[in-house]
């Protein structure tokens, strides 16, 4: 006991872990503490449970990226009906004013769309009959007086330029490919399971469309309660609007193109015959229809093809036509174009280009088609439900003026400084919410103006109550 150091401080104490109990008394405790130090987990970040609602986004995430997988699914096995569907809507559009104005006039809604249906098949095959024998029969004159032609144009260089080149390999090898030309229409028999084949795909795809669009316009106003009836009142005005929009712009723009195809096959028939152009009505049909629905490069195609058939009959013909077509070219843009699409759709040239080239990518030649169309419904849609506000004053957005037209307003006649206010901002202005658009405006209105009965009195006299 003496031996043993003694473990008091200097105020008499022992120290303060000696006073715990549990680590004097129990010689176990130590072991227990190191054992449970090691077996502890760390806290989890998202405690002892996971949120409910984490498990419920898990689920919805899951549930919605299936739906997609198998919505996508569903509509790459069905794109050809779907496809079928979208050209049958629109076709169902282009005829509806025609099945309307019969309607009006006591035709049953039935009738109406065969009568319409009718005359639409007739001008098609028309016109599907027209160009298969053209390109077959000036392919078979091409073929044969191919070496002809080589041998004046080797004739002709040679006589221009004084040099000594000769045909005799070219002809051989046209010659050559004449006699497999003519291998191949003797061996087509081979080929005929094939084309049928293929016919009878193609006659079945134009079946289904002309069922749907049928019943689509004979039935459409059935068709388009059915579709309203599951709508508030406030979408289902939405859907009518958006619906007339439909068929304003695709029956005004299918009408307007066929006045215009209409108007070009008739003068470049006349204009074929005069000159002396082999196959003009069908290349006047070919002109017509390439011309007027296919934007912007539209005339040029049209035009390449009755050019190279005159150039090769007679160089002097194809100069003639060329002429014609510059002509009549401007003739169609400032007078006859005009007048017909005033009412029907107006679209910039880039955005019907940019709209071909993109429904040409969506889905092809068909989609080439219904691009104006779909982009003249959009246009007019914004256009209606888009609000707009007035722009502010930049060089940006300043208009200017022509002189000519500046000076024809403020010389004698003219409007003085309100002329320059209607090209300033030409939408305000439209609105009548400026000064020359205000008394624009009330010209117009004015000049509309008609009696209420016939002993009214005149308005000119300055005697008449208020303006309607």
């Amino acid at each position: 006991m003496d031996d043993e150091p003694d473990e008091r401080g200097e105020t008499g104490e022992l120290p303060t872990h000696r006073a715990d109990p549990g680590r004097l008394d129990d010689p176990g405790w130590s072991r227990r503490h190191t054992q449970a130090a090691s077996t502890a987990e760390p806290p989890s970040p998202l405690g002892d449970r996971i949120p409910p609602w984490f498990l419920r986004a898990l689920a919805y995430t899951v549930m919605a990226v299936a739906t997609l997988v198998l919505l996508r699914a569903t509509i790459y096995l069905l794109r050809d009906l779907l496809l079928m569907l979208v050209v049958a809507l629109f076709l169902s559009f282009a005829m509806e004013p025609a099945v309307n104005w019969l309607a009006d006039r006591g035709w049953r809604r039935g009738a109406a769309t065969g009568l319409v249906f009718v005359v639409v098949l007739i001008g098609g095959a028309m016109l599907t009959y027209a160009m298969v024998d053209l390109v077959i029969s000036e392919t078979s004159r091409l073929v044969e007086d191919a070496p002809r032609y080589v041998r004046d144009a080797t004739d002709w260089v040679n006589g221009r330029f004084n040099t000594e080149v000769t045909s005799d390999d070219l002809v051989s090898q046209i010659e050559t490919y004449q006699g497999d030309l003519s291998a191949m229409a003797t061996n087509v028999g081979g080929r005929v399971v094939t084309l049928s084949a293929a016919a009878i795909g193609a006659l079945f795809r134009l079946l289904t469309i002309g069922l749907f669009a049928f019943y689509l316009t004979a039935d459409g106003p059935k068709f388009r309660r059915t579709i309203c009836s599951r709508l508030p009142p406030d979408r289902q005005r939405m859907v009518l609007d958006l619906w007339e929009l439909a068929i304003a712009k695709t029956g005004g723009y299918l009408y307007s193109r066929l006045v215009l195809a209409t108007l070009a096959t008739g003068f470049s028939w006349v204009a074929m015959e005069i000159i002396g152009v082999p196959y003009a009505l069908a290349l006047a049909l070919w002109m017509g229809v390439l011309s007027q629905f296919v934007p912007v490069i539209g005339t040029y195609l049209a035009g390449a093809l009755p050019l190279l058939i005159a150039l090769l009959n007679r160089p002097v013909a194809a100069l003639a036509l060329l002429i014609f077509f510059t002509v009549y070219q401007q003739v169609e843009n400032y007078l006859f174009a005009p007048r017909v699409t005033a009412r029907t759709m107006n679209i910039h040239p880039a955005v019907a280009f940019g709209a071909v080239i993109a429904g040409a990518s969506l889905i092809g030649p068909v989609g080439a088609l219904l691009a104006l169309p779909v982009a003249a419904i959009v246009q007019a849609f914004l256009s209606a439900y888009l609000q707009r506000h007035e722009v502010v004053t930049s060089e940006l957005t300043a208009i200017s003026v022509p002189a000519d037209a500046a000076e024809d307003l403020r010389g004698p006649g003219g409007m003085g400084d309100l002329g320059e206010d209607l090209w300033a901002d030409p939408e305000a202005a439209s609105r009548g919410e400026t000064p020359g658009g205000a008394l624009i405006t009330r010209m117009l209105r004015r000049a509309g103006e008609r009696p209420r009965r016939s002993g009214s009195p005149d308005r000119r006299s300055g005697s008449g109550g208020p303006a309607r």
